[in-house]
């Protein structure tokens, strides 16, 4: 079955991992700009991040046949240096009319500080100033239900967001039914040491349905597997699921998300 990965750091990942996606029915990536394992010391680190996730990931990525989107932030784990975020903020427009780029993310909180929240919301305004999409990270483990809550609790309290052009990604049972229920898409990051697993992202399908619902992989630089989709798909087939119903979570809805983008282009196979 095609699919696509809404969320997956390939700049972490070997070339051979490309090849392998393409293998197992990967037909598009997202990549979120996120935090590379330590803290970047200036603006022109950044520069050149969004260099490569606009320019050479895509080229590495088309050697194998897939098609690679991207989004871009400093992510909340390097907020707490508002003067730097507030820099690489300024800088993100000079990169978002190039091809593939999909939106401002992956913002959000990491352990629910004034400074993160500061950054979230100056995020938040560029994303509205400049009409793009949003892609937020929730917190891990202890700090995702309270960290979601004052998500949910920002974005709703700005007027100007269309809710539909929002994805919380990261969602766990605790968390997916307030974000759907503000009208936010979601998504599951399927891990082996943390967030959801296969079997548990099935278990919230069949709890809460397809509509406005995703799964991705992560594929980060630490413990995590780049090729996580598929073991969702096969899970959800040892299930008996329909094969249309598993395909709109992991291509159609992906779709329809990034479609609201005016630079969207997808070419299907």
């Amino acid at each position: 079955m095609d699919y696509i990965d809404p969320h997956i750091h390939m700049v972490s990942r070997t070339t051979d991992d490309y090849r392998t996606l393409a293998q197992m029915g990967c037909v598009a990536v997202s990549e979120p700009a996120f935090w590379a394992g330590y803290d970047r010391g200036g603006v022109e680190g950044f520069r050149d991040y969004f260099e490569q996730l606009t320019a050479f990931e895509p080229k590495r990525a088309g050697w194998y046949g897939l098609q690679h989107y991207t989004w871009l932030c400093i992510n909340a784990k390097e907020a707490e240096d508002v003067q730097l975020s507030r820099e690489v903020i300024a800088m993100i427009p000079e990169f978002l009319e190039r091809p593939g780029v999909l939106g401002i993310g992956e913002i959000g909180l990491n352990k629910n500080t004034k400074n993160e929240a500061t950054v979230f919301l100056e995020h938040v305004d560029l994303a509205m100033r400049t009409g793009e999409l949003i892609l937020i990270h929730t917190p891990h483990l202890e700090d995702k239900h309270q960290g979601t809550r004052m998500i949910l609790d920002m974005l709703t309290g700005d007027s100007r967001i269309q809710r539909e052009r929002v994805l919380v990604d990261h969602v766990e049972e605790h968390t997916i039914r307030a974000v759907r229920e503000a009208g936010f898409w979601a998504g599951m990051t399927l891990y082996p040491t943390s967030k959801c697993t296969p079997e548990r992202a099935c278990d919230m399908v069949e709890v809460y349905g397809p509509d406005r619902l995703m799964v991705n992989s992560a594929g980060d630089w630490g413990p995590s597997k780049p090729t996580a989709v598929p073991d969702f798909i096969l899970e959800m087939r040892r299930r008996g699921h329909a094969e249309s119903l598993i395909r709109r979570v992991v291509y159609e809805n992906p779709l329809e998300f990034f479609a609201q983008c005016g630079r969207f282009e997808f070419t299907p196979r």
